[in-house]
């Protein structure tokens, strides 16, 4: 079954690349849609310039190592919202029996899922060196992010069944609420041992707002229920997601290390710890 699953995503991918320019007409004569992909390649190309010039004076290693992780993701963003524009990672696809939407072709942004693949990992390792997160705790949350990207494109992507679109997204839901349990229960404790409990809980209060809202969007745009039918509002409703989840996140987090970076260069690993109190008994 699972075999079939992947030979009906791989399926819908492959008419999907075939229908590039079905896509890049729909979003260019939508200026809704449009400008919904714009702006983001527009910020994100600001982000971008705005980040190396505040890591310009940052020396500590660790610190470093947060802004290396945190300006990749506009950039990230940039690649994705030019390949959602010119069609590479996006097409057409006809949605299955039983959706609201049953045997219209609606444009399908799967390109979103490859950016936040490579993205929300970027996201969790900066929040992770951060809050100086043991490496295999950060690992884990790490994979279960990526578990949750996956499925959540499969669920985007199954046309043969409305009710394995579902039982993807609830996998994926599953996955996120690994995430969810590090950022509001393990890693607040790592934060304020490591001297930065406050910035930690702006941007996990942040995090978690939004990225709830991204399984929202799904649930009520033309990927779920379609309650809202309309593609443009569904595509402005996860570009206004990556705006605070992406770029205000990031300009909060290096603002804050630019300033303390003694703070950062001071944060230890639980491991390190707990590996030289051993040596001492």
């Amino acid at each position: 079954m699972f075999d079939e699953l992947v030979a009906s995503a791989t399926g819908a991918l492959v008419q999907m690349q075939s229908g590039q320019s079905g896509a890049v007409t729909r979003i260019q004569n939508d200026a809704l849609l449009s400008a919904s992909l714009w702006v983001n390649v527009a910020l994100a190309g600001l982000s971008v310039l705005l980040f190396v010039y505040m890591s310009r004076n940052v020396r500590a290693h660790r610190a470093r190592l947060i802004f290396a992780a945190t300006v990749l993701i506009p950039l990230v963003s940039i690649a994705s919202y030019l390949g959602m524009l010119s069609g590479l990672t996006a097409g057409l696809v006809e949605m299955p029996a039983g959706h609201a939407l049953a045997g219209e072709e609606v444009l399908s942004q799967w390109g979103r899922y490859l950016t936040w693949t490579l993205s929300t990992p970027l996201i969790l390792l900066a929040l992770g060196l951060l809050a100086g997160v043991d490496t295999a705790d950060l690992f884990v949350v790490i994979a279960a992010d990526v578990g949750m990207c996956v499925t959540g494109l499969a669920a985007a992507l199954i046309t043969s069944s409305y009710a394995f679109r579902w039982v993807f997204y609830a996998v994926s839901c599953a996955f996120f609420l690994v995430v969810l349990y590090a950022l509001l229960v393990e890693w607040p404790v790592d934060a304020e041992a490591s001297g930065s409990g406050e910035i930690f809980a702006t941007l996990r209060a942040l995090t978690v707002v939004l990225w709830l809202g991204y399984p929202i969007v799904w649930a009520l745009g033309v990927e779920g229920i379609a309650l809202v039918e309309s593609t443009a509002l569904t595509s402005w409703g996860y570009s206004l997601l990556d705006i605070g989840a992406k770029y205000v996140f990031a300009y909060l987090l290096l603002r804050w290390v630019a300033s303390n970076e003694r703070v950062i260069a001071g944060v230890t690993h639980a491991t390190a710890v707990d590996t030289g109190t051993s040596a001492d008994d």
